[in-house]
């Protein structure tokens, strides 16, 4: 008997007005928040010059360099070709690679204006090899001397902790490197090549 009067109180409870609005506002406010912001903020990140807007130096520096007739670096050069923007390259794969980003770069636009926002802007991390190769997985796969480098790369790092990455030949804003080879480090690449046949033996 005594457990009656509880389901009626909480019966009562929540049939209070003012119980539903409080509860409706909060789950409209997840809503809003939680999906229509983030929706919104990765349509500005979509733009590139919305990256430039708050990531002054060196992002305004590459941001600038994409909008020059000719490529100076690997990451104008994808500018150019309309192959990828700012967002694609610093994102991974899928749709939680594209919320992990929008979730730093909130991170990031409250260090900017609380004033506490790094100059020049240093990337966490080394970028990932997952956020190349969700545009180009075919490197992987492709036989035949002239991707070797390529299909070896994953076998090298399953092995070898210190084993190389894509960023590591491919440095997307360095322009010191040779356009005529895609914007790689020749002197740094024969290294990693001469690292890799070393790791397994060969001459």
């Amino acid at each position: 008997m005594p457990k009656k009067p509880r389901r009626r109180a909480k019966k009562e409870f929540w049939s209070n007005r003012r119980v539903q609005v409080t509860a409706g506002g909060l789950i409209a406010a997840f809503i809003v928040f939680g999906l229509l912001i983030p929706l919104s903020a990765m349509q500005f990140e979509n733009h590139d010059s919305f990256c430039a807007s708050c990531h002054t130096e060196g992002e305004l520096t590459f941001y600038n360099r994409s909008l020059v007739a000719a490529p100076t670096d690997l990451a104008s050069f994808h500018a150019a070709k309309k192959a990828a923007r700012c967002v694609d390259c610093h994102t991974g794969p899928g749709i939680l690679g594209r919320y992990g980003g929008l979730m730093a770069g909130s991170t990031d636009l409250i260090s900017y204006f609380s004033g506490h926002y790094p100059q020049p802007a240093a990337l966490e991390g080394p970028m990932p090899d997952g956020n190349c190769t969700k545009c180009h997985a075919d490197v992987l796969t492709k036989s035949g001397f002239n991707n070797h480098f390529h299909a070896f790369l994953p076998q090298w790092q399953a092995l070898d902790p210190t084993a190389a990455h894509c960023a590591d030949c491919h440095a997307s804003h360095d322009t010191t490197n040779d356009a005529g080879s895609v914007f790689l480090d020749q002197n740094k690449t024969v290294n990693i090549c001469q690292k890799c046949h070393a790791f397994a033996g060969q001459g």
